[in-house]
């Protein structure tokens, strides 16, 4: 092959990999905008927001799935094609305006017909970090927007109704979430805080989306566009959160020239890289102090979730002081699950992770469950919590990983962690992961 040809093919190839629109490549996005709440205060924005972006969309070759206005089951439905839409696409872009809310660390969006009573109607609501698994289906980028960190006025009544002791788990705004490998997270402002809705037809954070998204620069830069001009338009008091994990360069419409990372360069510094040290040095310390430094350290790693709940354990604890400062007598101490308990952890198949069902023995000592399960010397998983005299119990699971065919082709030995809520009675019980994939625990006393 002569040297022309060969500059010929590795050219086709770099604008294969970075150009705008190439005739292989399928771009898929669900755009849902949210305002006409039955059971909350309406929202003038979204339904705009959300027609003005898909149109930008689909004027940069996406096939887009939008609605309006959606109920839960109209949200599900279009959850459910996207899904199905990204299995297969290059591109995937998820662009949610409406409310939404956090709780006990999961991000949670709201369909107009929803309400919140209690705990129980979060089911009504869409996990993000189910979104954010459909969106890894897709090959090359993804891409996960969410214009609705305003306050939600439901949130209030979902506290009144589990609680002060739970209610510490509701806070303003979303939870903070790290982008996975090949993806950016953008929200609308910093987590925790909220977001304002604007006077014009877009929301501020979407009018900055819609001025930027369709220029012909790397994808990267275009979103550092949109965080600065919400920051300087709202007079530097909304600062839009942004986590990237990207390789290289990515256009969604045709730049002038085309840069792409070298073959085999080092992605970026891994900032949760000393995480799991640090968590084992905090774990054995047990104190408020230095869990508390382990969130700051390292907000968006994998124990950060496990370090808070340790945390609010210990301030539930405090709480139960009298009030001449001697500890009060645990709610958990002779609830009658002491003993010993067998644990079954069944997991769904789950985009391209495959199942598993693990056994485990537990022990529940003065209503404190515990149970583990090593190979190798390896914490596959151990499950830690107490028990409330109700029955009612919040666990935290954490290990690492095995076969990564198993855990959605992370590499043995990959740390992770997740909560669990659960429920017992004098004989058995029943609990359900929260993060991520669907896993259900069973418990049996001996």
């Amino acid at each position: 092959m002569n040297a022309f040809c060969k500059a010929s093919l590795v050219a086709l190839a770099v604008c294969w990999l970075g150009c705008g629109p190439a005739l292989a490549e399928k771009r898929v996005a669900l755009v849902i905008g949210n305002g006409a709440y039955a059971h909350a205060g309406r929202l003038p924005n979204p339904a705009h927001d959300a027609e003005d972006v898909a149109a930008a969309l689909r004027r940069s070759n996406f096939e887009v799935i939008s609605g309006t206005d959606l109920g839960q089951n109209d949200m599900q439905e279009d959850a459910i094609k996207f899904a199905r839409a990204a299995n297969n696409a290059d591109v995937a872009v998820f662009y949610y305006s409406g409310h939404a809310m956090q709780f006990n660390g999961v991000n949670y969006l709201m369909p107009i017909d929803a309400k919140l009573d209690d705990e129980a109607d979060l089911k009504r609501f869409l996990r993000v970090d189910e979104v954010l698994s459909d969106l890894q289906q897709a090959r090359n980028l993804r891409i996960l927007v969410l214009d609705s960190c305003r306050d939600n006025p439901l949130a209030e009544s979902l506290k009144r109704s589990i609680g002060k002791t739970r209610g510490a788990s509701i806070q303003r705004g979303l939870v903070k979430m790290e982008a996975p490998l090949g993806t950016i997270i953008s929200f609308s402002t910093q987590a925790g805080q909220t977001a304002d809705d604007g006077q014009g037809r877009n929301s501020p954070y979407t009018a900055a989306f819609l001025k930027h998204i369709e220029e012909r620069q790397e994808i990267g830069d275009i979103f550092r566009e949109i965080s600065t001009d919400v920051y300087d338009a709202s007079g530097k008091a909304q600062l839009p959160e942004i986590s990237l994990s990207i390789v290289g360069k990515f256009y969604l419409n045709s730049p002038v020239s085309v840069t792409i990372a070298p073959q085999g360069a080092s992605p970026p510094s891994d900032p949760c890289a000393a995480a799991e040290a640090h968590w084992k040095s905090a774990d054995a310390i047990g104190s408020s102090e230095a869990y508390e430094d382990h969130v700051a350290r390292f907000p968006g790693c994998v124990f950060a979730n496990l370090a808070k709940a340790r945390i609010d354990q210990l301030k539930q604890k405090t709480a139960l002081a009298t009030p001449s400062g001697e500890p009060a007598a645990s709610p958990a101490r002779g609830n009658g699950f002491d003993g010993k308990w067998d644990v079954a952890v069944s997991c769904m198949n789950t985009n391209g992770a495959l199942g598993y069902r693990r056994v485990l023995v537990g022990t529940v000592t003065n209503g404190i469950f515990h149970a583990e399960d090593q190979a190798s010397g390896r914490p596959l998983i151990v499950i830690d919590g107490e028990i409330d005299t109700n029955g009612k119990a919040a666990l935290n699971a954490h290990g690492v990983t095995g076969d990564g065919a198993y855990a959605f082709g992370a590499k043995p030995g990959t740390p992770y962690a997740y909560t669990i809520d659960a429920q017992f009675e004098r004989n058995r019980g029943t609990g359900k992961r929260n993060e991520l994939r669907r896993c259900d625990l069973t418990f049996a006393k001996r």
